[in-house]
């Protein structure tokens, strides 16, 4: 049984673990929408743990929109959570807001003392920079892509990063997803940067992004379904999915080009951790099924490995199974 609400449609999600619980932080909407389609104008932050990745009590909402001139005036969205050497969490997450033709993202934080209760910050971290990244009206694509932050401490030491769900501002309008990026010496200020990927790579828009290490290897993982795949890379191609590239280090650069599937969809928004046992894990919600259905649940974790002849990640199913409270 995978993780679901009674009552909501659950889908992007990102992990956090206190050494005690695994924390999972999940968008979820209302059914009574009626059409799953209209999530996204209607997406909250609910909170959920476990202490095994398999058997998790929800807990409600901890992050909604609240202030109709705020940079998340409509909706919350996919983010990532880490702890600074203050001992305080933090999550960067997305804010969107909705107009009548198209929608505005923006990033910003909330703080937490113990990954349960959160507070935000009123204004937007960071935006799309003109200098090297799309804005809404630069092309046909129906929004300004500024999402998914996902931050991590620089390898070095220097600093952290944030690798961010972004399109460049030039190329074939569907063909300029890339890797934002944007760094900061303390989790407080950040300076946006150039993407660290080039667009014409294949790909709409590259979304909910994570690095991670396999056995020295550094990774770079990302979703980019098959209806927002170029034109050309779409060609032949089945369905899209979770995506995964070897890269020389996490920070970057990525050669996105590179990448291959690790599970086509229904399977999408990949998220990677390791279990109790040092094990990384991947787990992933359901989205659209072939036949335009949505299922809107997140399923069981699944044992990553590295597959040498493909270069990529691949996973194997477990036999566990996951059972969840709904709410």
């Amino acid at each position: 049984m995978v993780f679901s609400l009674k009552d909501s449609w659950v889908w992007d999600f990102w992990l956090a673990d206190d050494g005690g619980n695994f924390h999972m932080y999940y968008l979820h909407a209302p059914k009574s929408l009626g059409d799953p389609a209209l999530r996204h104008r209607n997406a909250r932050i609910g909170h959920a743990t476990s202490q095994d990745l398999t058997h998790w009590v929800s807990h409600g909402v901890v992050l909604q929109p609240d202030d109709p001139d705020a940079f998340d005036a409509t909706s919350t969205w996919t983010g990532s959570v880490v702890q600074g050497p203050d001992g305080i969490w933090r999550m960067f997450y997305t804010g969107a807001r909705f107009y009548e033709t198209h929608n505005i993202e923006a990033i910003g934080v909330a703080t937490s003392p113990d990954l349960r209760t959160w507070t935000k910050h009123p204004a937007a971290v960071i935006e799309a920079d003109a200098r090297w990244y799309e804005k809404y009206g630069d092309s046909t694509w129906p929004e300004e892509a500024w999402r998914d932050p996902w931050v991590f401490a620089d390898p070095a030491g220097d600093g952290w990063h944030m690798l961010i769900t972004a399109r460049a501002n030039h190329g074939d309008v569907d063909n300029r997803g890339v890797i934002g990026h944007a760094v900061s010496p303390d989790l407080e200020t950040w300076e946006v940067r150039p993407p660290l990927s080039r667009p014409g790579a294949g790909f709409g828009h590259l979304e909910v992004p994570q690095t991670t290490v396999m056995d020295d290897r550094a990774v770079l993982l990302f979703s980019c379904g098959v209806d927002t795949l170029a034109a050309k890379k779409a060609e032949g191609f089945g369905g899209g999915g979770i995506w995964s590239l070897e890269t020389d280090q996490t920070s970057g650069p990525y050669d996105v080009a590179s990448a291959a599937i690790v599970t086509t969809a229904p399977l999408y928004s990949g998220r990677v951790i390791r279990n109790r046992a040092g094990q990384l894990m991947m787990m992933a919600c359901h989205d659209a099924n072939s036949d335009g259905s949505f299922d809107g649940v997140i399923s069981d974790p699944l044992p990553l490995h590295w597959d040498q002849e493909r270069g990529g990640l691949t996973t194997t199913p477990t036999q566990q199974t996951n059972t969840a409270k709904p709410v």
